[in-house]
């Protein structure tokens, strides 16, 4: 008999990834070690990693450092909450940049600003520039090099690189150095000795745009701390512990299995625990998707950060810390996120074909001049200058550009699309699951109907039901006191002797009579997926009252538009499937499941995905929050809970299901937009590529196909501003 070896957990946190492919290389590596099993994420910058006692988590760290990047272990003591925002390195970086940049570019493109030593003035400003400001990208393409690959970052080192590097010999070993030289300003054809020009602007520009592009996307990236954190500030953070009989307020953590503590009506619950006494309705929905209160007593299980809409409660602690439920679901998140695959940048994928052809054309310029017996410096001008064409400043503004004006339209229209990455997955997304409490449905309990038994007035039954449920703090009675008070019957007469007995209702003397309202004694379905009350006074029934988590008006016509665009709808709910089977009939959807607990959500979604779909799922609870971190692409209602916006792709600010369709159009219609950039970004600078290797370009070509090729790119995305939801 064999017996499985034991593995430890750790997570690294990774630096120095540029790209998806970078956290795909250190994932390789790092599963080449044997018994390792580990998952890497571009976008939280960690990696999980499962490990046998044969493997220290030092090998591991040492493993990722073989491949060119940083890893750092997990500190014992607990994270302290940061004094202030830190500095970020890389706007640091952008801002230099680009103030030392903008001179250079206004020099060279501006001939009456051309002074005696202008030259010499525009390397002194670029050369931190180049060295300091692209240094990421250097520091990536030599990355790149080492494991035989190449992304945008080895395009833009190149370029950069040759564009500097042949400035200086144009002004230590040929003529630009000269007193006086200027750069005229003519788009002339025409082959000279490139010993007279510099490419100082192309360098200084092309770094700032491409921090610039980068700097957008790391502002818009994914964070996956911030969904963990808004999950586990849902607990509650102090807690009325009983000590020798008396009430003690004391920090939430510092609760012990064992310890009695009270939860008066309205608080949240402190942590995972057992009533001992007290009755009350616990609101669950947030965990479970339950849209009815749980009735709870002596015995009754209740979990932490739930709501206790009722009675005062005395809990005994049974599970706390990372025990509890509510850690389990951080948890959840966290491994969802750690496990879904970023989508590699589209420039990332395209310089991987680019950049070898570009390098062997350039070897292959330099070949073919020296061997037409052009002589060296002309061979070398026109290698050089393929190098320097090639690399497209625009290359930096093709995603950025169109996600922040993709971005600001969509925010007008109550979307927020929170990177990139997201976009990629919104094109092949076929299956969209529907969560149903909060996002099909209101999420809040109201009356949808009422009937009375025979002879009795209807009107009368709603208003002494209501006039007793006004003493009551439970869900449905609210509904139905509210369904009174929209049917205009007038002021609510008093109740006194009220009474409410835990999971059967309620009960008081309401103009002489002793009204109950409570679970029917007999079975009634008035309507499907309801929750129906008896009303009954003097010892007979006189009606009922049905009340349910209505469905949204506009649900029914957001089903058809995600159909419209390809999706096929599934709702998903922890909600009774009674409930969720009238939901579904009511907006139109065939597939439903029902009766699922947060894990469970996660598993439906893998399976979804296991059977060859892309899922887009639709949430607003906590209970969604792993499920939309699983999901291709995470959709969050903005009137849900944090953490579902957190651990979503994109949220939805109203809480119209319609704005989901709306957010996958808009989000392919930007996604085609950075396609398009892409090209043309690419596309200018191709054509100039022939120019270049015959040794015909000069700096103003050079610096006009940069220009021209940018401001294409930005009036390209600047088209994203017509873009308009369905009415």
């Amino acid at each position: 008999m064999t017996t499985e070896p034991l593995t430890t957990d750790v997570e690294l946190a990774i630096t120095g990834m540029t790209c998806a492919s970078c956290a795909n290389r250190i994932e390789r590596k790092l599963n080449k070690l044997d018994g390792v099993v580990a998952t890497v994420n571009y976008a939280t910058e960690k990696a999980k990693v499962t490990y046998p006692e044969a493997i220290t988590p030092e090998q591991l760290v040492e493993t990722v450092e073989q491949a060119g990047y940083a890893a750092t272990l997990p500190r014992a003591e607990e994270p302290t909450a940061d004094d202030g925002e830190p500095v970020d390195p890389l706007l640091q970086r952008l801002v230099v940049s680009a103030v030392l940049a903008v001179p250079v570019i206004a020099l060279a493109m501006v001939p009456a600003w051309q002074f005696d030593y202008w030259q010499w003035a525009s390397l002194t400003l670029a050369a931190p520039v180049v060295v300091w400001g692209a240094w990421p990208f250097h520091r990536a393409a030599w990355v790149n090099a080492r494991h035989g690959t190449s992304t945008m970052d080895t395009l833009v080192s190149i370029g950069v690189l040759a564009a500097f590097g042949w400035s200086l010999y144009a002004l230590f070993l040929g003529t630009a150095g000269t007193p006086g030289m200027t750069h005229p300003f003519e788009l002339t054809v025409e082959r000279t000795d490139g010993s007279g020009n510099i490419y100082l602007e192309a360098a200084a520009g092309v770094t700032t745009f491409i921090l610039a592009g980068r700097w957008f996307e790391h502002r818009s990236k994914r964070r996956a701390g911030a969904a963990l954190r808004a999950l586990l500030e849902m607990g509650a953070k102090e807690v009325h512990v009983l000590r020798d009989g008396a009430e003690v307020t004391v920090p939430a953590d510092q609760l012990v299995v064992g310890d009695l503590f009270v939860v008066r009506p309205g608080e949240k619950v402190a942590t995972d625990g057992e009533v001992v006494e007290g009755s009350s309705a616990v609101d669950e929905s947030m965990l479970t998707g339950e849209s009815v209160p749980v009735e709870v007593g002596p015995g009754s299980t209740v979990t932490g950060a739930t709501v206790n809409a009722g009675g005062r409660l005395v809990v005994r602690a049974t599970r706390v810390g990372s025990d509890t439920q509510l850690a389990q679901m951080a948890r959840l998140v966290e491994d969802a996120q750690n496990g879904k695959a970023e989508v590699q940048r589209l420039a990332d994928r395209i310089s991987g074909v680019f950049v070898p052809i570009v390098i062997a054309l350039s070897v292959a310029t330099l070949g073919f001049w020296i061997g037409n017996g052009a002589g060296p410096t002309t061979a070398f001008t026109a290698a050089i200058a393929v190098l320097i064409i090639a690399c497209p400043c625009a290359l930096g503004l093709a995603t950025p550009t169109a996600l922040m004006v993709g971005t600001g339209r969509g925010a007008q229209a109550g979307i927020l699309i929170k990177g990139p990455e997201v976009l990629e997955s919104t094109r092949r997304v076929d299956t969209v699951v529907l969560d149903k409490t909060g996002t099909v449905t209101t999420g809040v309990m109201a009356l949808v109907r009422g009937v009375s038994a025979q002879g009795e007035d209807a009107d009368e039954v709603l208003r002494l039901a209501a006039a007793v449920e006004a003493a009551s703090e439970h869900p449905v009675g609210r509904a139905v006191v509210a369904g009174a008070l929209d049917q205009d019957l007038g002021p609510l007469p008093a109740v006194t002797g009220f009474a409410a007995t835990a999971g059967h209702g309620v009960r008081g003397t309401v103009e002489g009579r002793v009204v109950t309202v409570g679970r029917p004694t007999s079975e009634v379905d008035l309507e499907p997926g309801a929750t129906v009350v008896e009303v009954a006074w003097d010892g007979e029934v006189r009606g009922w009252l049905a009340v349910a988590d209505e469905v949204k008006p506009t649900s029914a016509e957001a089903v058809r538009r995600l159909r419209e665009l390809g999706l096929r709808p599934v709702l998903l709910t922890g909600d009774r499937s009674s409930v969720a089977e009238a939901v579904a009939a009511e907006v139109g959807i065939d597939e439903v499941i029902a009766e699922v607990m947060p894990a469970d959500k996660v598993a439906v979604v893998e399976r979804l995905q296991a059977e060859g779909r892309t899922v887009a799922m639709v949430g607003d609870g906590v209970n969604d929050a792993a499920a939309l971190a699983t999901a291709d692409l995470g959709l969050a209602m903005g009137t849900g809970t944090d953490v579902a916006i957190e651990a979503s792709d994109l949220t939805l600010v109203r809480g119209d299901l319609r704005v989901a369709a709306d957010a996958i159009s808009l989000a392919r219609r930007t996604l085609r937009t950075i396609k398009g950039n892409l090209f043309w970004a690419f596309a200018y600078n191709v054509a100039a590529l022939p120019l270049a290797a015959a040794g015909l370009l000069n700096p103003m070509l050079a610096g006009a196909a940069m220009a021209f090729s940018s401001v294409f790119v930005v009036t390209n995305s600047l088209r994203l501003r017509r873009w308009q939801p369905s009415p």
